[in-house]
């Protein structure tokens, strides 16, 4: 056997995946062509127009977000981890006994910290 008959071999392992590939390529392809056949082609100014929520837009849509945003949107990322992290600690309780007490005390204790130092340096004031 020489090594293009191992390498055809190792492909063949790989069949399947190839043929969803291929299935999916396609599927998406035909699925554009058909939807830009079937569409109807009446262009009119007012669907040309710019919408936003039902009224007409006042200002550029690219204006950059305040900095404040970014801040709180980590913030309540971080909180929210501190949540998933109390459930599997909530189901397990029994188990873990004091140690498994002390340590998430010791995560949320940490966690209140870093909350005051963020509400005493004015990270949660959205001006």
């Amino acid at each position: 056997m020489d090594g293009f008959d191992l390498f055809l071999e190792y492909l063949s392992s790989y069949s399947a995946v190839l043929i969803f590939i291929v299935i999916a390529l396609g599927f998406g392809v035909v699925t554009l062509v058909l939807s830009y056949l079937v569409q109807p082609k009446y262009p009119e100014t007012e669907k040309l127009s710019t919408y936003e929520c039902g009224s007409e837009p006042f200002s550029d849509s690219r204006m950059p977000f305040p900095v404040r945003y970014y801040v709180i949107a980590m913030l309540f990322v971080i909180f929210d981890i501190e949540v998933i992290f109390l459930y599997p600690w909530a189901i397990t309780f029994k188990q873990t006994g004091l140690i498994g007490f002390i340590e998430m005390m010791i995560f949320i204790g940490l966690f209140v910290v870093a909350y005051v130092y963020a509400w005493r340096k004015g990270a949660l004031e959205w001006d």
